[in-house]
């Protein structure tokens, strides 16, 4: 990318709608505007102004309204235009390459938002952040990623780079008065300064068990033998009716599956064939596909009929499905007589909807979201991130070693160095150009 270019893109998604929107960004934002369109007063920072784009020919093709950003108090921290059209296809097309033939080039994906970054709008975190929001599926989602965006990731990184450069510059000085026999950080000085940052460092490494559910939801599998009541769990916990629920052993054959929200977080949801020793073959398929779901799923809920008596094949199913990860037992059918739940297993009645809202906390509890959890801000969502927070914990805890070892502060500060870097590649301090591409190159084109 040339970061002295004017760029151009449709900033508004494909497809017709009542309103479209052009951006253009760069010195010469301006001029190209004034080119390209007929202004119908001056262009004022932040004040609307009505403008017609017109054909090479002198016609008309709409009657738009443009926005002046002046630099730095913009997007990008460059001047930059925003032009509210129709929003026919054509139309917006036809402006975007009206803009290009004037002197602006096609903007990159994520082009707008790493100019931002380099000119210091924002820093690495926030811009990764926008991107999140703009892909938030739920509410919950938007309302995490927009707390990124105003820097709550960067803020939870700032106090451990303070603490451990004010480490760095005590040890720093400790060397220069080195030939004066004067210990300014003996070795209980540096563990007892670095425990606290490391400490906080791995908490805030951790939260990323639950940023990343967040951020990218889960799966969650419903098996159980025949007739336990899965496909009324799975519509209770869906709100509508969407599997069919009969009587009858083996009703499920195949997978169903829908997306849900639990506390905000997309949740897929897959209802899956009772499995059980059978010789049919459709059946055989169908209880294959179940233990596959079961194997490929985030989380298990293994449903049993709590109002009759549990066999060898229910325990051997129970053992399996906790053998291959995080799973819930689950009692069903609490409303009817002679119902009783073993330990360990939750009572629930998809009939009537008790323990619903138990199962749905047992869940998120499975997946790292604790009530702790759930109420800290600047969760870690991104697994850049969260290696880089690992990477640095790990440097630090070699600090820590040698400093109890009697090693020289030489060797000492190489490793706090190290864990600096790491922390500087969070926030976009020392990151490599292939890692800034490889970021913005995940962004819609003209954000």
């Amino acid at each position: 990318m040339i970061l002295e270019d004017t760029i151009a893109a449709i900033a508004t998604p494909p497809g017709h709608g009542a309103l479209g929107i052009v951006r253009l960004s760069g010195k010469h934002a301006t001029s190209i505007a004034r080119e390209v369109l007929c202004l119908k007063s001056d262009l004022r920072p932040r004040h609307p102004v009505l403008a017609e784009l017109r054909d090479p020919a002198g016609d008309l093709v709409d009657e738009t309204v443009l926005t002046f950003f002046a630099a730095p108090r913009s997007y990008t921290a460059e001047d930059l235009i925003e032009i509210s059209c129709h929003g026919a296809p054509v139309v917006l097309r036809f402006c975007l390459d009206r803009l290009v033939q004037a002197g602006a080039r096609l903007a990159e994906p994520g082009e707008f938002t790493l100019r931002a970054f380099l000119n210091g709008r924002i820093d690495l975190p926030r811009a990764e952040a926008v991107r999140d929001l703009i892909e938030a599926t739920t509410l919950y989602q938007a309302r995490v990623a927009a707390r990124q965006t105003q820097g709550a990731v960067s803020n939870r990184v700032a106090p451990f780079k303070t603490q451990l450069l004010d480490l760095i510059a005590l040890m720093e000085a400790g060397i220069d008065f080195a030939e004066d026999d004067v210990s300014v950080a003996p070795a209980a000085e540096i563990t007892g300064r670095l425990e606290p940052i490391v400490a906080g460092i791995e908490k805030l490494a951790r939260s990323f068990v639950y940023g990343n559910v967040i951020r990218s939801g889960f799966s969650l599998a419903i098996v159980g033998p025949p007739n336990a009541g899965k496909s009324s769990l799975f519509n209770r916990l869906l709100e509508q009716d969407r599997a069919i629920v009969t009587e009858i052993p083996g009703t499920t054959r195949d997978l169903v599956s829908e997306t849900a929200e639990f506390a905000g977080i997309p949740v897929r949801l897959v209802d899956t064939a009772g499995i059980r020793q059978t010789g049919e073959l459709i059946e055989r398929l169908g209880i294959e596909r179940s233990l596959e779901a079961m194997s490929d799923a985030d989380i298990t809920l293994v449903v049993f009929d709590g109002s009759i008596a549990r066999d060898a094949e229910d325990d051997e199913l129970r053992k399996r499905a906790f053998s291959q990860g995080r799973a819930i037992a689950v009692a069903n059918k609490s409303d009817l007589p002679g119902w009783e739940a073993r330990e360990g297993e939750m009572a629930v009645s998809a009939i009537t909807g008790e323990g619903i809202s138990e199962i749905r906390n047992a869940v998120m509890e499975k997946l790292g979201g604790s009530p702790e959890i759930q109420a800290e801000t600047g969760l870690i969502t991104a697994v850049r991130h969260e290696n880089l927070l690992r990477e640095a914990a790990g440097m630090l805890r070699k600090a820590e070693e040698a400093a109890r070892a009697g090693a020289p502060h030489e060797m000492i500060l190489l490793d706090l160095y190290c864990a600096m870097q790491a922390l500087d590649q969070i926030t976009g301090a020392t990151t490599a150009d292939d890692i800034l591409h490889r970021i913005f190159a995940t962004f819609c084109i003209g954000k």
